[in-house]
């Protein structure tokens, strides 16, 4: 029976956070800060998220921070996903068996 009160507790928070945006902002926003704010929102969630789960996945700083280290360069540079993934998760292998 809990469960089903999980279920219904989560499904009304999901709706929550859906509907709240319309039920607020019922005219288009025009303030440029506004916009530009709301613009950045994904980027700085995607990042909290991600950053954490890098430097702890390997159980080993330094073989994270080397595969961030090969990541950010090779990202920098313009280089696809794919040879960036494939990159970092090389260069955190490397360094784990050095170290």
């Amino acid at each position: 029976m809990s469960l089903v009160i999980y279920i219904i507790i989560m499904a009304g928070v999901t709706y929550l956070i859906r509907m709240i945006p319309f039920t607020l902002f019922r005219r288009e926003i025009k303030s440029r800060f506004f916009k530009s704010f709301l613009c950045y929102i994904p980027y700085a969630v995607l990042s909290a998220m991600t950053i954490p789960a890098i430097f702890y996945c390997t159980g080993n700083f330094y073989t994270a921070a080397a595969g961030t280290a090969a990541a950010v360069v090779l990202a920098y540079f313009g280089f696809p996903l794919i040879v960036v993934a494939l990159a970092a998760s090389g260069t955190a292998l490397l360094t784990g068996l050095i170290f």
